[in-house]
């Protein structure tokens, strides 16, 4: 292997370019905090007044919630009614609207997250890969990707924290991290029904009720039903729904005061969801007249398979069953010393998937395969927050421990004389621990200085069946070609700095580093063809990750205008890939190595502006740059590493996202409130392979929507649209050999196009 590259003549460049945009930040937040003179009142009722609410979010896990504007981090949250005043109904439904980020469906199995922030995220499907995006549910870290995407009904907020999370979450949460809050029983009695359907029939059902049940004792129940006949159009079977899904869960939630000041609080999640198989194109060349379709009588010549074409032809539909039960306990004890809170949060959760997906994408079996996974995580955290004089602490301990299980089948018929049928795959134990400490020292009024620090360790035992020794079943592996036990272990640091110049400006600047862990492939396919055996599935080393940040935010005229923006420097050090390589035996060659070191440069703005009493304009913009230093993996799949691998792009790295929106309230006399929302949001074209041959579409998506609410009444009924320039997206593009549809061919999961619908709240 060649001596690798390197690009260090290009670090004074990016020194001084973080200077200058560091220094327009702080020129920004100064003039913000100059002119912040209060004067109008958000004291009207609507639409507006509710995005414009003060968010309160536990970014920094304090005893106490925290105002978003007060914060020291780049983030983006959202409360309940905003939520539902935007019309989210899952994760992926946020991925247009944050600058730098993307919360999208990888597509491959239905409801897994391929989550990207600030140019950070993995491109796959497999489970044993630890996500850099990390998804917190009511305190709980989702183990694997799978089973993330789910509906956001009765929460109590949201919050996307963009750039490293090494601290205080932890888990290789190198990207960011997606704290979802759940609503919590409180002692008023509530309860909200909410009825939904679009033009292809995809219907949610869904009630919380909520009210004391005793004296010391609340309870909330939330239930949720959705059936989606689905959207896409499979010309070959003539299934003009294709992609439907049947899903639903129930939350029961009770919370106990077991004194004047210790509370336990227990919520509990069970769901299923049963769903079509992948909707997948296949872009090649051939696809449409392909030359083994004679012999199966196939004739598609009037498919569409172009990048601007929702059309499918796949003659496997396939099926995709999922089940989950989650127990997440949280226990919050008030103490004197230091007028703070002990929190212990057990968490518990079992997820299973099982299906079959159509890879080829045409309408033969060419390349099929079924694939089961069982997961079960138990996990315990204990922190204590409080304050002594001008020192706030959050201090805790962190225990995780995770077993997986993964098989996938291959049927690939004409990869050989008389077909192939491989199966694969085995079992990992994993366990992790960190201890962490953050102390937030008040200098003066307005100078606040922040030290901290994180110690993990992870250990990851696993047996492997590479998938073309055909050692497994769907039920188990009979041997092992591959048994190997690893840990890995750093020291994670934080030290910022944060200038409060008034009430409602503050300029912030931290130091810190991330961490993920290494891992192993539970997908190892395909032969090395420098060695002739197959790859090994791992270990890789540990993914490290640098990053220098500042920020400023301000606000003024009451909070009627308001303005964050942030500038962010990250260095990545022996970064995680998972390189897909088109292979003519196997289909798809999917390898996990450490391939590069990198840089990752980048700037955001979020600003919204109330016009006037009932018009609000909003606005948000990203920029992401990002380059390889030094390759030591051959991302190129040529076979050798040089100049070639060291010119290829980042993955998943979308150099520029932006968006403007505009909601307006009109008054109907005495009737109610009629209240129209616009968001325009851009998103450019990224290369979804480390090869970059797979490419992400750029995408320009508008939602509309047109709300009434009465003045006397309790319910809200909504007309919307999303996606209304029906724009062509894709969960993920992986590239296909050329004997399973041409030049070109891919495996390339669609998202819904144009959705129009209506939607009824009501409220007790």
């Amino acid at each position: 292997m060649r001596a690798p590259f390197t690009l260090a003549s290009n670090t004074g460049a990016i020194i001084r370019r973080n200077r200058i945009l560091a220094s327009a930040c702080s020129a920004v937040a100064l003039a913000l905090a100059g002119g912040a003179t209060p004067v109008w009142a958000a004291d009207k009722e609507g639409s507006i007044s509710t995005i414009l609410e003060e968010v309160q979010v536990t970014a920094r896990k304090r005893a106490e919630a925290e105002r978003l504007q007060d914060v020291p981090v780049a983030a983006t949250a959202y409360s309940d009614a905003q939520l539902e005043a935007l019309q989210v109904r899952d994760l992926s439904s946020l991925s247009f609207k944050m600058p730098n980020v993307q919360l999208d469906d990888v597509g491959t199995v239905k409801n897994t997250a391929n989550f990207t922030v600030r140019g950070l995220g993995v491109n796959s499907s497999i489970p044993s890969i630890d996500p850099t995006v990390g998804v917190f549910v009511d305190g709980m870290y989702m183990g694997i990707n799978a089973g993330v995407v789910t509906d956001l009904f009765d929460l109590e907020g949201i919050e996307v924290l963009r750039g490293p999370q090494g601290l205080l979450f932890g888990r290789n949460v190198t990207g960011g991290a997606v704290v979802i809050k759940t609503a919590r029983p409180t002692e008023e009695f509530s309860s909200k029904f909410k009825l939904s359907t679009t033009d292809n029939l995809d219907t949610v059902g869904a009630v919380s009720i909520n009210g004391a049940i005793s004296d010391s004792v609340n309870g909330r129940l939330t239930a949720y039903y959705n059936n989606d006949q689905g959207w896409f159009e499979n010309i070959y079977t003539g299934n003009d729904n294709a992609g439907a899904s049947d899903t639903w869960f129930i939350r029961p939630s009770v919370s106990f005061a077991l004194s004047e000041t210790a509370e336990l609080l227990v919520r509990l999640e069970s769901g299923r969801m049963d769903s079509d198989g992948v909707v997948a194109q296949n872009r090649g060349a051939l696809a449409v007249n392909f030359p083994a379709y004679p012999l199966f009588g196939v004739d598609v010549s009037d498919w569409d398979n172009s990048d601007d074409s929702f059309e499918v032809a796949q003659n496997e539909e396939g099926f995709q069953k999922d089940e989950w039960n989650q127990v997440i306990t949280e226990y919050n004890q008030d103490v004197a010393f230091g007028n703070g809170t002990i929190t212990n949060i057990l968490a518990w959760r079992e997820y299973s998937a099982n299906g079959i997906g159509d890879i080829d994408s045409l309408p033969i079996t060419a390349f099929h395969a079924r694939t089961r996974v069982d997961q079960s995580q138990l996990s315990n955290e204990l922190r204590y927050a409080g304050r002594f004089g001008a020192t706030s602490i959050t201090t805790g301990l962190y225990w995780f421990s995770q077993d997986l299980e993964y098989y996938e089948n291959r049927i690939l018929p004409l990869s050989a004389p008389g077909g192939l049928d491989w199966t694969g795959g085995g079992v990992q134990d994993h366990r992790a621990m960190g201890v962490f400490t953050q102390a937030d020292v008040d200098l003066n009024d307005s100078w606040v200085l922040t030290l901290g620090g994180r110690y993990s360790t992870e250990e990851k035992d696993a047996q492997i069946a590479t998938i073309p020794l055909n050692l497994c079943d769907l039920d188990g592996c009979a041997a092992y070609d591959f048994e190997d036990k690893e840990s890995w272990n750093a020291f994670t640091p934080k030290v910022g700095v944060q200038w409060n110049l008034a009430d409602n400006a503050q300029v912030y600047s931290f130091w810190t580093k991330g961490f993920r862990s290494g891992g192993y492939n539970m997908r190892n396919t395909g032969i090395d063809p420098t060695t002739g055996f197959p790859y090994q599935p791992g270990p890789t080393d540990q993914e490290e990750q640098t990053s220098f940040e500042i920020g400023a935010k301000a606000e003024w005229f009451d909070g009627r205008v308001r303005a964050n923006m942030a500038v962010f420097h990250n260095t990545i050090d022996d970064m995680q890939r998972e390189e897909n390589l088109s292979d003519v035996i196997s289909g798809v060659v999917q390898i996990i190595r450490n391939t590069a070191d990198a840089t990752i440069d980048g700037a955001e703005l979020e600003a919204m502006a109330a016009l006037t009493d009932n018009l609000l304009f909003t606005l948000n913009v990203g920029y992401v740059d990002g380059s390889y230093d030094r390759v030591f993996g051959d991302i190129s799949g040529d076979g050798i590493v040089d100049g070639t691998d060291l010119g290829l792009e980042i993955p998943r790295l979308a150099p520029w996202t932006y968006g403007v929106g505009l909601v307006h309230d009109l008054q109907l006399g005495a009737l109610g409130t009629l209240t129209s929302r616009f968001n325009f949001n851009h998103r450019d074209e990224a290369p979804y392979t480390d090869t970059n041959i797979g490419m992400l579409s750029e995408v320009d998506m508008l939602d509309i929507s047109f709300g009434f609410s009465p003045d006397s009444g309790n319910y809200r009924v909504a007309l919307f649209g999303k996606n209304m320039l029906d724009q062509v997206t894709e969960g993920n593009n992986t590239q296909l050999p050329p004997t399973l549809g041409g030049a070109g061919a891919s495996f390339t999961p669609l998202n819904k196009g144009r959705v129009m619908g209506v939607e009824l709240t009501y409220d007790l």
